[in-house]
């Protein structure tokens, strides 16, 4: 039985960390499967994401404090060891390091780094860390989106084989749904047209511009924040100021997503910079249109048909086109879209030939 261990800077709620939780669940029955986390403890991490409770025993939390620290490279060595580790799965640049030169000090015979953006290779000291820690390394690299991929080999100057492995969701749990019985489980008001938005209420995530497109549209449209963050108080603000009290609906952290999903009209992305979200996937996949600004991989996520683009940044622009999607909603059918370009099922298979190759 081959052992894998996946290997992320944390377990809070993101795009990496609902990657990895997937991978595990499709895992061949063959492999035994672990994540280990950097930073944070168990205990913590499972209160504040109970989705982790189902895989508590599959996770291990080294507790890792802010800055360098050289021994925890060595503590990830033994535990390669004493688990006899075949493959070594890292995503984003500390786990690199870390796991990667753990995983080269234990002898394990295959190392994977996954590149989930590539925004951050614009700083010279990312690049050129990446750059170094690539060459220690030798991972295979995989990046999540083809921008992603052209932009590692633009400013990493690496000429490894980079493969790219779209991100995928479960559209099994990504399902279309009753929009009545979704918005009453939601608290959400019935007789609106009704946007909604998920992720981390940070600057980097642009709600601030949605919610100041929202002030140019009619008053029938109201729009929904599912998520938590430290720009949450700065948005409400923002949302006093334009006299939309009655129109945005905060809610805050949300497990049950499918249903915050059924409950819209149509799905907003107003991010400044993204590598490849996971979001306009699952929103697609519950057949609800996608509204998204063009960053990142962004676009590689859209449904031709029923999706439109839009610029970062521009409240005029994504007015415009949440009132253009809202005109064609019941023509649209995204769903077919992520069933054939998006699931997680690809996605597994992907990484799953990767740890094969060669044997």
């Amino acid at each position: 039985m081959n052992t894998i261990i996946q290997v992320v800077q944390h377990m809070r709620p993101g795009g990496i960390e609902t990657m990895v939780l997937d991978l595990i669940s499709l895992n061949e029955k063959k492999e035994r499967s672990f994540i280990v986390s950097l930073e944070g403890n168990k205990k913590s991490a499972i209160d504040h994401w109970p989705r982790l409770k189902s895989v508590e025993e599959n996770l291990i939390f080294l507790n890792k404090k802010s800055g360098p620290k050289p021994n925890i490279a060595l503590q990830l060595s033994r535990l390669f060891k004493r688990l006899d580790v075949d493959v070594v799965h890292t995503h984003h640049i500390g786990p690199l390091l870390y796991a990667g030169i753990a995983a080269r000090l234990a002898g394990v015979k295959r190392i994977i780094y996954t590149e989930h953006d590539a925004w951050h290779l614009e700083d010279p000291k990312q690049r050129n860390l990446e750059k170094w820690a690539i060459r220690l390394v030798c991972p295979q690299l995989v990046a999540d989106a083809n921008i992603v991929a052209d932009t590692m080999r633009k400013q990493l100057h690496c000429n490894n084989d980079i493969r790219v492995i779209h991100n995928g969701i479960d559209t099994e749990r990504f399902i279309p749904g009753n929009l009545k019985s979704a918005r009453q489980k939601m608290g959400l008001p019935q007789d609106v047209y009704l946007i909604g938005c998920s992720g981390r209420l940070e600057e980097v995530k642009g709600q601030k511009y949605l919610i100041q497109a929202l002030a140019l549209l009619p008053e029938k449209m109201h729009l929904s924040l599912a998520g938590i963050g430290s720009m949450e108080t700065e948005l409400r603000h923002l949302v006093e100021s334009l006299n939309l009290d009655n129109r945005v609906h905060f809610l805050g952290r949300i497990d049950d997503m499918p249903t915050f999903y059924q409950s819209l009209d149509i799905f907003c992305q107003p991010s400044l910079s993204e590598g490849l979200p996971l979001s306009p996937l699952e929103a697609q996949a519950c057949n609800i249109p996608a509204v998204i600004t063009d960053v990142g991989g962004s676009r590689e996520t859209l449904c031709p048909i029923s999706g439109l683009l839009m610029p970062a940044g521009n409240i005029d622009a994504m007015a415009i086109s949440l009132r253009k999607t809202l005109s064609h909603t019941h023509i649209t059918n995204p769903r077919r879209f992520v069933q054939q370009h998006g699931d997680v099922r690809m996605m597994a298979q992907g990484y799953a030939a990767l740890r094969h190759a060669g044997g």
